[in-house]
């Protein structure tokens, strides 16, 4: 017996986000920005704090 397709399928994660972004456009931009400024800030911390010590 074939499953009941009667209802419509939900729509995915990604649609739903982006959805989302297009409905919240400022508040998603400036949390995006904040991640992204984090991420940096991070990696550029990471790389600092592990920089080889070369012989002068």
């Amino acid at each position: 017996m074939p499953p009941d397709t009667s209802e419509p399928p939900s729509p995915s994660f990604v649609k739903l986000a982006m959805r989302n972004m297009v409905r919240k456009g400022r508040q998603s931009l400036f949390h995006f920005g904040l991640t992204a400024l984090g991420l940096t800030g991070f990696l550029v911390l990471i790389a600092w704090l592990g920089r080889p010590s070369l012989p002068q």
